[in-house]
């Protein structure tokens, strides 16, 4: 009895240990088989996805009434024709290296789906825009084209427009430093190394804000050494809106 009773046992544990075993993936025994390694899962604290294949990203906010005045309605027909309601759109979201910057890199994703587009009128109002953003920088990201649309919608969200450049109701002269400075004081944790101003000839055009993967305020001195260097410059005004 004690004999079959030793036996029994030894029967259920060998059968305990293969129904364990079934349920594991068997292994790769291809010749060069890909080694499959736990890695982690890329998430920034926000929850966003950390892009990869540069050191850090440029927030560039461009005022749209400049742009429109500087270009001319022909350049862009649904960002500066009609009522011409925007203030400052994101121009676009750009990886960058140390020194210098990847841009159109090979990626499956080419088209932007109109679905996708829709989404993003509200800060950047032009599909031909939106397209080009992609395919130059955001296919440089290290993201899906989602993941990427997501990202850069936060880095908008994460930096605050100063309240007097929300809406201008006439033409401002000013001062790009004075400009800057407004952006400094929104945003407490923003340092004037981590932001420039940028413009032509006459008007302010841009405001680059440069930023961590986990969108975090950082220094940038290369691209702090292309701030407008004019001690006035021109703000058209926002129309309508």
């Amino acid at each position: 009895m004690m004999r079959r009773g030793l036996l029994a046992a030894l029967a259920a544990v060998l059968l305990a240990s293969c129904s364990q075993e079934s349920e594991k993936a068997p292994a790769d025994t291809r010749p060069n088989a890909p080694i499959v390694q736990t890695v982690p899962s890329g998430k920034a604290p926000s929850s966003l996805p950390l892009g990869t294949g540069f050191d850090f990203y440029v927030l560039s906010l461009s005022w749209s009434p400049s742009y429109c005045e500087a270009e001319g309605q022909d350049a862009n027909h649904q960002q500066c024709d009609g009522g011409r309601p925007y203030a400052f759109v994101v121009h676009g979201l750009w990886p960058q290296f140390q020194r210098g910057f990847p841009e159109n890199c090979p990626v499956e994703e080419r088209e932007v789906p109109n679905s996708t587009l829709r989404l993003l009128y509200d800060i950047m109002p032009s599909a031909g825009l939106i397209r080009h953003q992609w395919r130059k920088h955001g296919s440089c990201s290290g993201l899906s084209q989602d993941d990427y649309f997501a990202v850069l919608r936060a880095a908008r969200e994460s930096v605050a427009i100063p309240a007097r450049f929300r809406h201008l109701d006439g033409y401002v002269t000013i001062d790009p430093d004075e400009a800057e400075k407004a952006f400094v004081t929104a945003n407490p944790t923003l340092r004037s190394d981590a932001v420039a101003v940028t413009c032509d000839r006459r008007y302010l055009r841009e405001v680059r804000v440069c930023m961590t993967k986990d969108l975090k305020f950082r220094s940038c001195p290369e691209v702090d050494r292309r701030d407008c260097r004019l001690s006035k410059v021109v703000m058209p005004p926002v129309r309508g809106g």
